[in-house]
């Protein structure tokens, strides 16, 4: 009964957050638009699926995949996993020893974001408008290693509790000189990518790992160490988006360079 009992409070609560958003757009299709709702049936339907799979979702993230995030983060950064006695650890200066923090930290980046249904989208949509020219898989995949270097360094930042800022202000440094030569049909794709992995599946899991790892590291505050991963999740597929574009063109220059050569011209 407490399953039932609580997945009704979080399907109560998703209704209350989603029907303001019904109602902007019911309220300009009648009153602005003044026009009637095509297939009112199937939207009633539809709008009934959207509410009870976030609420199932919602759900979801409560039982699982916030506690096993954060049971990954304590058994990777246990004094016994890790080889070293409790009077060892001393944060900042045993981060070689938190290896797997960052493997895990990466595979998890990596997987949730090839999963993540709004990149899938963007990227087959990407695919359509350039004529085949961004392949959708090389899109999701560039994305993806970005996203899975900016959790592993985030990672790294919360064991070794360096300032958040310093990283993102270095970040948004290299995004600049990376826009100025980078392919400019790729910047806005590239810059959207960054919004894009900040979505269903990748947040809870990331944030689930952050607050685990700042929770069970000695000298970590969950609150001012725990949050800050999903700006790096944010920041870094811009560049590793930008960075595909700029080898692709290098690769592309190289080739008609061999043919030129070829060619004796």
């Amino acid at each position: 009964m407490g399953v039932i009992t609580d997945l009704l409070a979080t399907l109560l609560e998703t209704l209350r957050d989603v029907l303001p958003i019904a109602i902007i757009l019911f309220g300009f299709q009648l009153v602005i638009l003044r026009k009637r709702i095509a297939n009112l049936s199937q939207i009633l339907i539809g709008f009934l699926l959207v509410l009870l799979g976030l609420a199932f979702f919602l759900e979801g993230l409560e039982r699982a995949l916030f506690p096993l995030g954060k049971l990954m983060a304590k058994q990777l950064t246990a004094p016994e996993f890790l080889g070293i006695s409790g009077n060892e650890v001393v944060v900042g200066e045993n981060w070689q020893q938190y290896l797997w923090v960052y493997l895990f930290a990466f595979a998890i980046g990596f997987s949730t974001t090839i999963a993540e249904p709004s990149l899938i989208a963007v990227a087959i949509k990407a695919n359509q408008v350039s004529g085949g020219a961004i392949g959708t898989w090389g899109l999701r995949i560039s994305v993806a290693i970005g996203v899975a270097v900016g959790i592993s360094l985030g990672a790294y930042r919360i064991i070794t509790g360096t300032p958040l800022h310093y990283y993102i202000i270095v970040g948004y440094i290299l995004v600049i000189i990376q826009t100025i030569y980078c392919p400019k049909s790729i910047i806005a794709l590239a810059y959207d990518s960054g919004g894009v992995t900040t979505s269903t599946v990748t947040v809870p899991l990331v944030a689930a790992l952050g607050l685990g790892l700042s929770s069970n590291i000695p000298g970590r505050n969950p609150l001012l160490d725990g949050f800050g991963l999903i700006a790096f999740a944010s920041l870094f597929p811009i560049m590793s988006v930008m960075g595909y574009a700029q080898l692709s063109e290098w690769v592309a220059h190289r080739a008609k360079r061999r043919q030129r050569v070829d060619r004796g011209d």
